[in-house]
């Protein structure tokens, strides 16, 4: 499976981590094009110039380990794609352009369940794609979201929930 990661799962960085070890025990090809990632550093380079830097670092790591998950769709391609928001038509067409199986956003509004339909992706919102790793992989997130929330001082159920990943709180908690 194939699965294009958009800029909006890159950036909180709890769920970026819980996404790449999601694609690593699943077997999963993770998919991204370069302004996917300059989204992704151009969202982080607001909080300062050290969290910057450890993001450029993050982006040459990921590079380093999927080396062929980069993509970089036809300009074309683009112009003849619709979306609600255009400024999100080159997230689809790097979807089409690697081949993916499926598109995983928390943004959903913007990208309806048939546009992506007409091209054979499947739009996945990350609580759900981590809560059926986790449904299928006993422990698997459990180390990396309790050190989390010792590190952050809450209770992993509200970390999760304050992550947009209520499904997978209530999951975990259970």
């Amino acid at each position: 499976m194939r699965v294009l990661i958009d800029a909006c799962v890159l950036v909180p960085m709890l769920t970026r981590e819980l996404v790449m070890e999601a694609v690593c025990v699943a077997g999963v090809t993770p998919i991204w094009s370069p302004r996917i990632l300059a989204e992704w550093r151009a969202t982080v380079s607001k909080l300062g110039p050290v969290e910057a830097a450890q993001n450029d670092t993050e982006i040459a790591l990921l590079r380093a380990r999927y080396p062929r998950s980069e993509v970089e769709p036809d300009p074309d391609l683009i112009t003849g794609l619709f979306l609600p928001d255009p400024d999100d038509l080159h997230v689809l067409a790097s979807a089409i352009t690697g081949s993916c199986d499926a598109l995983l956003t928390f943004n959903t509004k913007d990208f309806p369940i048939r546009a992506l339909g007409a091209h054979g992706i499947l739009r996945r919102h990350p609580d759900e794609f981590l809560l059926e790793t986790a449904r299928s992989n006993a422990g698997v997130f459990q180390n990396m979201i309790s050190e989390a929330a010792r590190s952050s001082g809450r209770t992993e159920r509200a970390l999760l929930r304050s992550s947009h990943l209520p499904r997978l709180a209530k999951f975990m908690s259970a």
